[in-house]
């Protein structure tokens, strides 16, 4: 054997050319440390079979409080057998394997539970405000009415002797609006309602007042006026001013181009157009309405001069501009095609009323189907156009 090779005793290395008493020392210090390190060990393993002892005296005796396990049972025959084969490390590394973990539900995965959160990821459906442009007036009947002063009397000039003849009176109309009723009417057990984490029934009422507002607003716009409000888009349209046009009648303003602006300029020569067919007593409180869609091609017309003509509000919660106008997200006006009037302009508060004979009602009902609860909800409400000369329409037609 060379001198100068090391050779491996244990755990440490000893040189061989080293004296007896030194190579005796050092064998004495690796066995005491091994000895040290497998007491250790031992120590652990007797702990565990102790506890496991235990537990499976637990089971012999019928205990149900912390017993051992079937596949615990087969995890700690599977140690012994790796004990005696490989020691210690062995025993370790199959308790270790098999120990309990999130992972597996039956190994401790069921104690570890999910934060459950008390709040509700809602989706959000889009809405056409109507309430808050239009007039709002609440009544304690079925309908509402008012007179129309749509007309004027007749009056001449004369001279101080000359005879004075009788002169036409003015006509007066009337507006009616009856008042409609939706309705909804879910139903949740009673113990779904004790038991929950949520107030099931304060979700489910306000989902539903959320849903009677959306669809008003719907019918604010497009409802034909049965057993439903009336929208102003419902309306028949001309082109004749308001001095020709008869009641009842929108006017509307053609692009002269089916389906779209025309040329990059025309766009804004249009909106002008239609801005300026609103009388002016109309045009302090008018705003334009149109979707998303249409407010997107809107944006990018031009005046002659290569400016922009919508104006991004410079302050917070202001609403941006168009020819110096609010501009109002409306999702219920329709997209730009052939014959459609997607873009409205006007005094809506002149334009359009809104009739409440109440807020939202709810009779709740746990008597009539049991287990549930009735959760009955009800509104009523109407509305109409009030003043044909208050609104105009941009209508994306060649005549």
């Amino acid at each position: 054997m060379n001198m100068h090779t090391p050779v491996v005793r244990g755990i440490r290395t000893v040189k061989a050319n080293a004296s007896p008493a030194a190579v005796l020392a050092e064998l004495t210090n690796a066995f005491g440390e091994f000895k040290q390190k497998n007491n250790e060990g031992l120590a652990e393993v007797r702990t565990q079979m102790a506890d496991l002892a235990n537990r499976f005296a637990g089971n012999q005796l019928g205990g149900n409080s912390d017993t051992v396990s079937n596949a615990e049972q087969q995890t700690v025959s599977a140690a012994l057998r790796s004990y005696l084969k490989g020691g210690v490390a062995a025993f370790n590394e199959v308790m270790s394997a098999n120990a309990m973990q999130v992972g597996s539900d039956p190994e401790g995965g069921y104690t570890v539970l999910p934060h459950f959160s008390t709040a509700i990821t809602q989706t959000l459906f889009e809405s056409s405000p109507m309430r808050q442009y239009a007039r709002v007036v609440t009544i304690s009947t079925d309908t509402f009415e008012e007179l129309v002063d749509r007309d004027e009397p007749d009056a001449g000039w004369v001279g101080e002797t000359e005879a004075r003849t009788g002169t036409d009176a003015p006509n007066l109309g009337k507006l009616s609006i009856p008042v409609h009723e939706i309705y909804a009417m879910p139903k949740v057990t009673q113990k779904l309602l004790d038991d929950s984490a949520i107030d099931i029934g304060n979700w489910l009422v306000t989902k539903v007042s959320d849903k009677f507002s959306r669809s008003e607003e719907t019918c604010f716009y497009n409802g034909n006026g049965v057993l439903k409000p009336r929208g102003f888009l419902t309306y028949p349209t001309t082109a004749q001013d308001d001095a020709t046009r008869p009641w009842g009648t929108i006017e509307h303003v053609v692009t002269g181009t089916d389906g779209s602006f025309g040329a990059t300029t025309n766009g804004a020569d249009k909106l002008i157009d239609l801005q300026s067919s609103l009388k002016v007593g109309h045009l302090a409180g008018a705003v334009w309405k149109m979707n998303r869609k249409t407010l997107a091609v809107a944006r990018k017309l031009k005046d002659g001069q290569g400016n922009f003509i919508w104006q991004r509000a410079l302050e917070a919660g202001k609403p941006d501009t168009l020819l110096g106008h609010p501009v109002v997200l409306a999702e219920d006006m329709p997209d730009i095609a052939t014959d459609s009037t997607p873009i409205a302009f006007g005094n809506f508060k002149a334009g359009y009323t809104i009739v409440d004979r109440a807020g939202v009602r709810i009779l709740r009902d746990a008597l009539t189907q049991k287990p549930y609860t009735l959760f009955y909800t009800w509104k009523r409400v109407g509305g109409d156009v009030a003043d044909f000369e208050a609104i105009k329409l941009l209508k994306f037609s060649a005549a």
